[in-house]
């Protein structure tokens, strides 16, 4: 009989999505604009909701946001926005879908700026994923100090639904930490995958 795999306690119990999320992409090093930008909007629309609930409308969030194209995203209008507040295909709370649409704009002025999003929050990491090595899910933080300064300086650019514990969880959605606890059949293959972090 096959050996059950040890999984971060988190991600059990809850249905086969999560554990799919778990197996397949928390913790993995994110390098492309295109999926930060989609787990800014799922993140920003997680506040005060479990995360299952924003992955069982992450299809509907595909939809309702160009498969998260930010320079479309940007150009949504009012009226497209109370159009998308009548979809319950996402979570229909009008600060959230508004924070969408300005912070696709802030995020096409960050790329002009700088080139590359990716290139801007792996700098505030120096471009190496954290590797914890917690010992149980209770050890995982909330935030970080360099959660801290993205926020505040993500805040400096206009961003919103960006506070220090919203962006911590996309720092471990897309690997800028590591919080993966020992054990778990994970935290070894994302420590293993530091490597294809590097400045474009």
């Amino acid at each position: 009989m096959a050996k059950e795999k040890k999984r971060c306690a988190w991600s059990e119990g809850v249905s086969d999505a999560y554990i799919d999320y778990h197996d397949k992409e928390w913790g993995v090093p994110v390098t492309d604009d295109r999926t930060q930008f989609e787990f800014l909007i799922l993140e920003g629309a997680q506040a005060g909701l479990s995360w299952s609930t924003i992955l069982n409308k992450r299809d509907g969030y595909r939809k309702a946001f160009a498969d998260f194209d930010p320079e479309k995203v940007a150009r949504y209008t009012p009226r497209r926005i109370d159009k998308l507040l009548q979809d319950p295909g996402i979570v229909r709370n009008r600060l959230k879908v508004e924070s969408a649409v300005s912070n696709a704009q802030a995020f096409l002025k960050l790329q002009d700026d700088i080139g590359s999003f990716s290139d801007y929050i792996w700098g505030f990491m120096d471009f190496k994923p954290r590797q914890n090595r917690l010992r149980r899910d209770s050890q995982i933080p909330a935030t970080s100090a360099e959660s801290d300064a993205i926020s505040k300086d993500l805040k400096k650019r206009g961003f919103r639904f960006v506070g220090s514990t919203i962006i911590y969880a996309h720092m471990q959605a897309t690997g800028l930490v590591n919080d993966h606890v020992v054990g778990c059949f994970r935290q070894q293959p994302c420590a293993k995958l530091a490597s294809r972090v590097k400045r474009r």
